[in-house]
């Protein structure tokens, strides 16, 4: 299916539409976005606008890649990458809620979704299946990992682990078992999780040591748990810190 555009949207030359793209009314998808199917472009959103750099040159040849079935809704903006041939990507079946911004060279999993007023800001990495509330607030490199979820006018300038619930300025609360297990994950790779998550948090010491000895230790088998290790040795700014000591099995909701 042909891809529908209002006679007062804005597509330039240059861009991309996969079939069944629909660009609403007042929209504009600049020269180097590539949308593939089905994406929706809602009135005055703004997908491959030059990054807000001040020393970047405009005729540097970069763009934004948005997967299919992804809704970008009333005055989103999706900033172009600052990198020669790069691209800020945002990943299929994404919801980016009115007013959101993600700024260039940000990557956004699948399955996201960015609430009402959400402000991304450069080379920010966002996993799948993230939830960002509304209003909330990411500093430039951070990453928020797989299934976490983040509350609304939240301020975040630490790295979130996966699979955990975080608030106010970089405080995670627990771990997201809602989440968890909407995804149907096995309830055994939920117990390590919870077992990762108690002995990195609660154990006295660097967080990022623990989890690099966890990891060797090989005590962990699943692929929730050992990813969720795995993303506290990366990353160029520090993890977030819990809150306070763990309720028992270490969650939002047990």
């Amino acid at each position: 299916m042909k891809p529908s555009i209002h006679p007062t949207a804005i597509v330039e030359a240059g861009a991309k539409l996969g079939d069944g793209c629909v660009i609403h009314a007042g929209a504009i998808v600049k020269s180097g976005a590539v949308l593939g199917d089905r994406v929706a472009v809602h009135p005055y959103a703004v997908v491959g606008g030059d990054p807000q750099v001040l020393r970047f040159d405009p005729a540097t040849p970069t763009g934004v890649r948005v997967g299919s079935g992804t809704i970008i809704r009333e005055y989103v903006t999706v900033n172009r990458s600052t990198e020669p041939g790069g691209h800020t990507v945002v990943g299929s079946n994404c919801l980016l809620m009115a007013c959101s911004h993600v700024a260039h060279d940000s990557v956004v999993g699948d399955n996201v979704v960015i609430a009402n007023a959400v402000l991304l800001a450069g080379h920010v990495t966002v996993g799948d299946h993230a939830v960002l509330g509304g209003g909330s607030a990411y500093h430039q490199f951070t990453r928020v990992g797989e299934g976490a979820i983040v509350g609304g006018l939240a301020r975040i300038t630490l790295d979130i682990p996966p699979f955990v619930m975080a608030a106010e300025r970089d405080e995670v609360a627990g771990l997201n078992l809602v989440g968890l297990r909407r995804r149907e994950v096995p309830r055994e790779a939920i117990g390590e999780i919870k077992e990762a998550f108690r002995l990195v948090y609660f154990t006295p010491g660097n967080i990022r040591d623990a989890a690099a000895r966890l990891l060797q230790g090989g005590a962990f088998k699943s692929r929730q748990a050992r990813q969720f290790l795995e993303f506290m040795t990366a990353g160029k700014r520090g993890i977030a810190r819990a809150r306070r000591a763990p309720a028992a099995g270490a969650g939002g909701e047990d």
